[in-house]
This record gives structure tokens, C-alpha cells and sequence, in this order.
């Protein structure tokens, strides 16, 4: 069913865009590769071999990862529409 001037399926196939291109950007992270160092790359602490075990091609601490992780920013969605409530923030 369409809703004012969209053709019928229009908002799933926005929805299906919208996840198809975070599933991309998501793939795009690629895990360590290669063989894990057996030091820190970034403080210089021996890296536990369980960790190296755990991810082959690992760089960094477990310290040093979760500082990375406390760090990060969620990325705003994308607003396809551009209606007027939406950029009311």
C-alpha cells in the first residue's frame, strides 16, 4: 500500500537499502590478519597468549582495546526522506 506520492513498496525498499548498506560497511571492518605480535603496538605490554590464540593477528593489548572501544562514536543514521520532523532536532 502506498502512502501519499510513493509507489507501492517503496519504504521497504528504503529500509532494505538502508540495512544492506550497514551490512557493507560492516564487512568492511575486517578482523586482524596475519600473525599476532606478541607486543602491544601501542604501549609496548606483552600481549597474553591466550588473546593471540583467541585472534590470530591481533596488535593490541586488552587494555589499550577496550580504551580504543570506550572511545567510539555511533555513527547518526542516515535520514533518506528529508521530511521536516526528522530535522527538527
Amino acid at each position: 500500500m502506498a502512502g501519499g506520492w510513493s509507489r507501492d513498496g517503496a519504504v521497504q525498499e528504503q529500509i532494505d537499502a538502508s540495512l544492506s548498506e550497514e551490512l557493507e560497511r560492516l564487512r568492511a571492518r575486517r578482523a586482524p590478519v596475519g600473525e599476532s605480535l606478541a607486543d602491544c603496538a601501542e604501549c609496548g605490554e606483552a600481549i597474553p597468549e591466550a588473546r593471540r590464540n583467541a585472534l590470530p593477528g591481533v596488535k593490541i593489548c586488552i587494555d589499550c582495546q577496550q580504551e580504543r572501544d570506550q572511545t567510539f562514536k555511533v555513527r547518526p543514521g542516515f535520514n533518506r526522506r528529508g521530511s521536516k520532523d526528522s530535522q527538527l532536532k
